[in-house]
C-alpha cells in the first residue's frame, strides 16, 4: 500500500496511563524470536492503525486486549475507530484472536481468548504454521509410567572346598517282595447335563401348565431350540416369548410349541460395527477479528472469517 505519510510509528507509552491486566490465561502473547522494536516499524500503515499498533506492541505480555479496555486507556480513538484498526491490523498480518483450551491439570477446564501479537507482519501460511505449533505445544503431555529398577542379583561368593568327612558305611538293608495291591475300580463317569436348550423347553411346563412337554417331546424339539439360543437369547427368553399370549385350551402342546418356535424365532443381531478412533480433542481455535466467531485457524483469511471478509471493511 503507497502512503504519502511514512513518518516513524507513533508510539504511545503504555505506562502513560494504567492499562488493565487481562484475567490469568488471557490477554496479549507476543510471537517467539521478534526483532527488537525500531523507530521505522508500523511507517507503511496509516495514521490511525500506526498509532494502535505502537501502543499494543508497547502492552506487556497478558495486558487486556478487548476493544473497550484499549479504547478506555488510550484518549486518542473511541471503541469504534479501535475496533477497525484491529480488524486492519489483523488483515496486515500482525495479530490474530485465538481460543485456547486452558485448565486440564486438576482445573476446570475452559477457553480463553489470547491474542497474538507480533511486531513484524506476517502472511496467512506463516500464522497458519506458526498456530499448528502453539496447539501442538499446549497438547497435555503424556504421564510416563514409573519403571521399577531391575533387582540386582546377589554376587555368588566363591566357597572354600570343604574337607572330605569320612562317612560310615551302612548296612544294606533287607529285600521286601513288593505287596500286591488292590486295583483301583474305575470311577463311573458324570452324565452330562441337559442343554440349555433342552432345559428351557422343561421349564415350559412349570411356568404354564399347557405347555407341558414329555422328555421325548423337549428332545425332539431341542435342535428348534438352540437356534434361539445361537441367536443370543438369554435363558429366560424362550419361557417368555412361548408363553405370551396363550389360548384358554392347547389340545397339542407339542405342535403349538413347535409352531411357536418358528414363528417367533428372534432375529439375528447384526455384528457391532468396530469402534471408531476417537476424534482428537481440538485445543486451539481462531477467532474472527471482527465478529469473534471461533473457527479452524485453515477457514479464515488475514484474520477474518468469510462473512466479515464479503462483507468489507467497517471506517
Amino acid at each position: 500500500m503507497a502512503v504519502s505519510d511514512l513518518s516513524p510509528a507513533l508510539r504511545a507509552s503504555a505506562s502513560s496511563r494504567p492499562h488493565l491486566k487481562a484475567r490469568p490465561g488471557y490477554g496479549k502473547r507476543s510471537v517467539p524470536q521478534q526483532c527488537p522494536p525500531r523507530e521505522a516499524d508500523f511507517t507503511l500503515l496509516p495514521d490511525r492503525e500506526r498509532h494502535i499498533a505502537g501502543y499494543v506492541d508497547a502492552l506487556p505480555e497478558g495486558a487486556a486486549m478487548d476493544i473497550k479496555s484499549l479504547a478506555r486507556s488510550q484518549p486518542l480513538y473511541g471503541q469504534m475507530a479501535v475496533g477497525s484498526a484491529l480488524r486492519a491490523l489483523g488483515v496486515a498480518g500482525h495479530l490474530r484472536h485465538v481460543r485456547c483450551l486452558s485448565g486440564e491439570n486438576g482445573d476446570q477446564v475452559r477457553w480463553v481468548t489470547r491474542t497474538f501479537w507480533s511486531r513484524v507482519a506476517h502472511d496467512n501460511e506463516w500464522w497458519d504454521a506458526f498456530l499448528a505449533a502453539e496447539e501442538r505445544r499446549s497438547a497435555p503431555m503424556p504421564t510416563a509410567k514409573a519403571v521399577d529398577p531391575p533387582a540386582r542379583l546377589p554376587v555368588p561368593v566363591p566357597a572354600s572346598e570343604p574337607a572330605p568327612v569320612h562317612v560310615p558305611a551302612q548296612p544294606t538293608a533287607p529285600v521286601v517282595p513288593q505287596q500286591r495291591t488292590a486295583e483301583p475300580q474305575p470311577q463311573p463317569q458324570s452324565r452330562p447335563g441337559p442343554s440349555p436348550a433342552f432345559a428351557a423347553l422343561a421349564r415350559l411346563g412349570r411356568a404354564d401348565s399347557r405347555l407341558a412337554l414329555s422328555g421325548a417331546d423337549c428332545a425332539a424339539l431341542e435342535q428348534a431350540a438352540a437356534e434361539w439360543f445361537e441367536r443370543g437369547v438369554d435363558a429366560d427368553y424362550p419361557t417368555h416369548a412361548l408363553t405370551a399370549g396363550l389360548p384358554a385350551s392347547i389340545g397339542s402342546p407339542f405342535g403349538f410349541v413347535r409352531r411357536r418356535l418358528r414363528d417367533k424365532l428372534p432375529p439375528r443381531l447384526p455384528a457391532a460395527a468396530p469402534a471408531s478412533r476417537a476424534t482428537p480433542v481440538r485445543r486451539l481455535m481462531m477467532e474472527c477479528t471482527e465478529c469473534g466467531a471461533p473457527g479452524r485457524p485453515e477457514a479464515f483469511r488475514d484474520g477474518l472469517c468469510r462473512h466479515c471478509r464479503e462483507s468489507g471493511p467497517v471506517v
